[in-house]
């Protein structure tokens, strides 16, 4: 095979990667560097068992801090107290769980804790994911060094299609050189904004940001989303304290109607009744997986309010009335008066669609009628509008 031929294969082996936002679970939201394999293999269990893997996780993701130095070859070594049985074991234990397993690094010198980075290994650490089984990679952006952020993370990635694995490629440079741009074919998702943090609204001098300001970066960035190229809304915080249930709703909502990755960040092994209710969803997270692959409009914006959409594969639209305030919304809402012309195969005037309550899991009406109901503060409605038969 010639050259040309085989890195047209890598490429397109690469690109059918993550054809639907991935789900998983990734361990820095609560965890932080206090990560281990015993933590690891539970969490693999706990999707496992608790309805998780049937509903779409299927990632395992070790954040910073798994990893001490490098070996006198120069190979990426991990904790051998925290690991002892090495991540090649770690994964062979998760997958046959069924699962996949992810791993972190950065495109510095240093991780964002310190630890050794990969610059100037790209292609050696490539080949030893390969060789552990590794599924996934979170690339991060700390002592950057001055890099060029395409050109760092274009190394990275030529590494991976060429290490002889399929990998899924994660960009985390926080969004500072606008990767939707330029990340599509050189990764299959790219974080959008700072770090999140468990928190409705609010913001940080030294980065952190919550949904709502999450939701407004990611509102004018719907052309770059699509099937292998995803905004990455950042990690959910969903079980973690910091939001009320209504907030936490929210939260998973808006991530499936702006159709991006949903990799849960909380103690799986302890989720209360509500959590796993709303991390287990499987009509929200249809919404989130559908093959269509678009990420939703805000296509009205009244300021405290607002009205997304997200056309579905099968002629069907997922609509999402927003309430950013702090006082409940008595929505009374006329189906006929506003036209949602992206969404080219719904014509509310034309056809009589059914309205379905994504978080009551029941009909509540059709679009003949004006819809009407009490939206809490900081809360939503989420609905399917499907073709009336």
């Amino acid at each position: 095979m010639f050259f040309g031929e085989n890195q047209s294969k890598q490429d397109s082996i690469f690109e059918s990667l993550a054809a639907t936002p991935p789900m998983g679970w990734n361990s820095w939201n609560k965890f932080g560097c206090d990560v281990n394999e015993n933590l690891l293999k539970q969490m693999a269990d706990a999707i496992a068992n608790s309805g998780m893997k049937d509903a779409g996780y299927q990632y395992i993701v070790i954040d910073d801090c798994w990893q001490v130095g490098r070996d006198k070859d120069g190979n990426i070594i991990a904790d051998p107290k925290a690991f002892p049985n090495g991540i090649k074991a770690l994964a062979d234990y998760i997958h046959s769980k069924g699962l996949k397993l992810g791993i972190y690094s950065c495109a510095g010198s240093l991780t964002c804790q310190g630890r050794p980075g990969s610059r100037g290994y790209q292609f050696q650490d490539a080949r030893q994911y390969a060789k552990w089984g590794v599924d996934y990679l979170k690339y991060d952006w700390c002592s950057n060094e001055g890099q060029n952020a395409e050109a760092a993370y274009r190394t990275m990635s030529d590494a991976l299609k060429a290490c002889g694995r399929p990998i899924v490629f994660s960009i985390c440079e926080w969004g500072e050189s606008q990767p939707w741009k330029w990340a599509k074919g050189v990764g299959h998702l790219w974080r959008t904004t700072a770090d999140i943090r468990d928190c409705y609204q609010c913001k940080f001098d030294w980065g952190g940001v919550g949904v709502l300001d999450i939701i407004d970066t990611l509102a004018e960035l719907y052309l770059y989303a699509g099937p292998g190229h995803w905004n990455d809304a950042e990690m959910l915080e969903i079980g973690n304290g910091g939001m009320t249930k209504d907030e936490y709703i929210t939260h998973f909502s808006m991530w499936a109607m702006l159709a991006a990755p949903l990799m849960a960040g909380n103690d799986l092994r302890s989720m209360d009744k509500d959590t796993k209710e709303i991390l287990t969803n499987k009509e929200v997270i249809a919404v989130d997986q559908d093959s269509l692959g678009q990420q939703a409009r805000r296509f009205m914006d009244m300021g405290d309010h607002e009205i997304w959409a997200k056309p579905l594969a099968k002629g069907e639209v997922a609509v999402c009335f927003l309430n950013r305030t702090d006082h409940e919304w008595q929505l009374d809402y006329n189906w006929k008066k506003d036209v949602m012309y992206f969404a080219t195969d719904v014509n509310i005037h034309k056809n009589e669609y059914t309205i379905r309550d994504l978080w009551k899991h029941k009909d509540i009406g059709t679009t003949a009628a004006n819809t009407k109901y009490n939206i809490p503060a900081h809360g939503v409605l989420m609905v399917q509008l499907n073709l009336k038969k």
